[in-house]
């Protein structure tokens, strides 16, 4: 259940961006299948970020998508895009046809339980454009979600339920920072599809 009876058309944020979250879209029963075959099918890799220099190997795993061999850059690291699976097909038509914007590309990441999380960042890489669209659907446990404006610090947090959506657009990701926290008590894990649009011309090799 999430923190506050917000609905699709509510914006979470104060102001400096647009957040809404939809709740679940998908039954329990639909969510439960496709995290399986998630699970199972992608070819999860730990994350890799370069830091003052240093490569940091990540607990977490990634793995990327597109309709293309789009390569994705973030914290000193690339990666090329793998071909669409059929479930990650079909729920990219699904996120579509919800927020009314057309997706080529998503970053999924698995967290096995509550010990492994998201620090604070944004996704404001330049081969993502200006004011882009992120739909971020969750599978499997639920997880608590923060966003932080960069220069007031106000913060804002919800509970991500299994198969919810939540999308950040316009300025979101140019004045505010999010972050998944850790927890000691969530033992099963989550799967974070974060549906996003590499700009045409970045994108092709």
């Amino acid at each position: 259940m999430n923190l506050f009876p917000y609905e699709s058309t509510q914006n979470l944020l104060p102001f400096d961006g647009t957040v809404h979250y939809f709740g679940p879209i998908l039954t329990p029963c639909d969510a439960q299948d496709y995290l399986e075959a998630l699970l199972t099918t992608v070819p999860w890799r730990h994350d890799e970020a370069v830091i003052y220099g240093k490569r940091i190997v990540t607990a977490r795993k990634v793995a990327w998508y597109g309709d293309a061999d789009y390569s994705y850059t973030y914290s000193g690291t690339t990666k090329t895009a793998l071909t669409w699976t059929r479930e990650l097909h079909a729920l990219k038509h699904l996120i579509e046809g919800k927020t009314g914007t057309m997706f080529n590309s998503c970053l999924l990441n698995l967290y096995d339980n509550g010990s492994q999380g998201m620090a604070w960042h944004s996704d404001d890489e330049k081969s993502l454009g200006k004011n882009t669209t992120i739909a971020s659907l969750s599978l499997g446990a639920e997880r608590k979600f923060s966003l932080r404006h960069k220069r007031s610090g106000e913060s804002i947090s919800i509970q991500l339920e299994d198969g919810s959506l939540l999308v950040m657009k316009g300025t979101t990701q140019t004045f505010w920072q999010h972050s998944v926290p850790k927890s000691s008590k969530i033992m099963t894990p989550r799967i974070n599809l974060t549906f996003r649009t590499i700009v045409l011309d970045e994108a092709p090799r």
